[in-house]
């Protein structure tokens, strides 16, 4: 049995509605219906968290928090699995041709997400691994709330308090609560509506670095999931560990309170600013795109991530830009800096080196 305490993020993610849905349905259906979607939560959850089981229409999944140092990552994983959710209900619904209460109150369904971060004990009785501690308790409690009477949504991400300062972001449209438990007491929360954050990430304007446009295309593979990836590709702290020179990564605006599309950062080498760079496109963790200027070179770079069917992650860079007006020139020297002045392949394979390290220390930790 493990008895070693752990700090880290406790999630559940909870089919909305599922309960009155069930209660005027034909049961076969309904089961199918549930499978499938519980499927695409798991499989979503699994990229970045750990799963732990499922209970009944939720799921519960952790991660500690060494193995997640931008908590955004966490806030986009739960708005990736959001989107996921939306598209498997309305493709079940349209592609349905079943007139049983079942399918036909499909569109009925929703989903929520609570966060708590806190302590937790992974005890193996049996052969079977269970979460236990009153921060795991905590998690769950969160379940049971007023939010839907005070705000009259269906579907959202709930934050303990302690779940939202860890995460370092904050959303604008937050909405704050006292929900009261007891034996727990006051536990001030804040909710964020999912349904018009789905709008905005399906209706948003796709910037990219088409491949007939970019003056050079790098790929490398690493043995992570596109949410790891994305992490070591955006994390202030990570994202240092892997280039060359010693430097630091600075948010400078965050849009919304987190990062997106007009966000921008500063690129500090010692006391200069060596390079601005602003989001254009952002789309977790499929890819997304950044002007980095660095004078006289202004470059656009589109970050594409591909799952690979054997496990890991596909990294494409697409980059292009300018210097001047003239665009042969440009595209000389452009491949003359990111092939000799700096080189992409170079800093690809230096950021495999050390999510490889990363990976090793985790094992020995385990060990």
């Amino acid at each position: 049995m493990e008895t070693q305490t752990q700090h880290g993020y406790l999630v559940l993610a909870d089919i909305s509605g599922f309960t009155a849905y069930l209660a005027q349905v034909e049961l076969d259906h309904a089961h199918e219906i549930l499978t499938d979607l519980l499927e695409g939560i798991v499989g979503q959850f699994k990229t970045l968290l750990t799963l732990s089981k499922l209970e009944g229409d939720a799921v519960f999944a952790y991660t500690s928090e060494s193995q997640l140092t931008r908590g955004e990552t966490l806030l986009e994983l739960l708005e990736s699995t959001y989107v996921i959710f939306r598209d498997r209900v309305e493709a079940a619904h349209r592609r349905t041709t079943c007139t049983c209460r079942a399918c036909q109150a499909i569109p009925t369904l929703d989903l929520k997400f609570f966060v708590h971060h806190g302590d937790y004990i992974v005890q193996t009785v049996a052969g079977i691994r269970e979460l236990v501690g009153s921060d795991v308790n905590l998690a769950h409690r969160l379940m049971k709330n007023h939010i839907a009477e005070a705000t009259g949504w269906k579907a959202y991400a709930l934050f303990s308090h302690t779940g939202l300062e860890h995460l370092g972001v904050q959303p604008e449209g937050l909405h704050p609560q006292i929900e009261t438990y007891e034996h727990l007491g006051d536990i001030q929360t804040y909710s964020l509506d999912m349904h018009p954050r789905y709008t905005e990430l399906i209706n948003a304007r796709r910037v990219i670095v088409a491949p007939e446009e970019s003056y050079l295309i790098t790929t490398h593979n690493y043995p992570v999931s596109p949410p790891v990836l994305w992490e070591w590709l955006n994390d202030p702290l990570k994202r240092a560990q892997w280039i060359p020179e010693e430097v630091k990564f600075i948010p400078i605006d965050l849009p919304g309170g987190r990062t997106g599309v007009g966000a921008r950062t500063h690129c500090v080498h010692g006391k200069k600013v060596a390079m601005q760079e602003t989001v254009l496109d952002w789309r977790p963790f499929d890819y997304f795109t950044v002007e980095q200027i660095f004078s006289p070179f202004v470059e656009r770079a589109t970050y594409q991530l591909t799952p690979i069917p054997e496990g890991g992650t596909r990294l494409e860079l697409f980059e292009g830009g300018r210097v001047t007006s003239i665009e042969f020139l440009d595209r000389a020297l452009f491949r003359f800096m990111l092939t000799k002045i700096q080189p992409t392949q170079k800093i690809l394979e230096l950021l495999g080196q050390r999510i490889a390290e990363s990976l090793a220390r985790e094992e020995t930790d385990k060990g």
